[in-house]
């Protein structure tokens, strides 16, 4: 038999609308092909991006500041065509972060290589809705 559920169970049970709005519109603007914006809207501007593995383009798996994500980003689309995408609804966890699978079908722009990987990102988020820290992990 379950246990009672205490009455202030839904206050409990509820991310603060702050971390859901953020989670939600970084997915959403993944969806839309609005990374960028994403970039300057929602996250704060020292925020820290990492990879589970060096990345390429020699900046190693960690980077600091929009404008250093940004050239992730750059290096990301000068050596990929996106053929396919998928951003599943966020994980919340806690008050401070929530979580994004996603799936891509890519096409290495140099070789021709397609090539399907999932991955999940974890971002942090201060109490100004803003997003301070990502990483990411790879399906093996």
């Amino acid at each position: 038999m379950l246990a009672a559920v205490p009455s202030n169970a839904e206050a409990v049970m509820n991310p603060p609308e702050r971390l859901k709005a953020t989670a939600q519109a970084l997915v959403q603007g993944c969806r839309d092909g609005r990374e960028r914006e994403n970039l300057r809207r929602l996250y704060a501007e020292d925020a820290v991006s990492v990879e589970a593995y060096e990345g390429g383009g020699g900046m190693g798996r960690e980077v600091r500041g929009v404008d250093a994500i940004e050239r992730k980003h750059d290096w990301w689309d000068q050596n990929f065509e996106e053929l396919e995408t998928a951003y599943e609804d966020p994980f919340l966890h806690g008050d401070d972060r929530f979580s994004m699978f996603m799936r891509l079908k890519t096409r290495h722009r140099e070789s021709g290589e397609v090539q399907e990987m999932m991955e999940t990102g974890t971002y942090h988020v201060d109490g100004e809705g803003k997003i301070v820290r990502e990483e990411f992990f790879y399906g093996a």
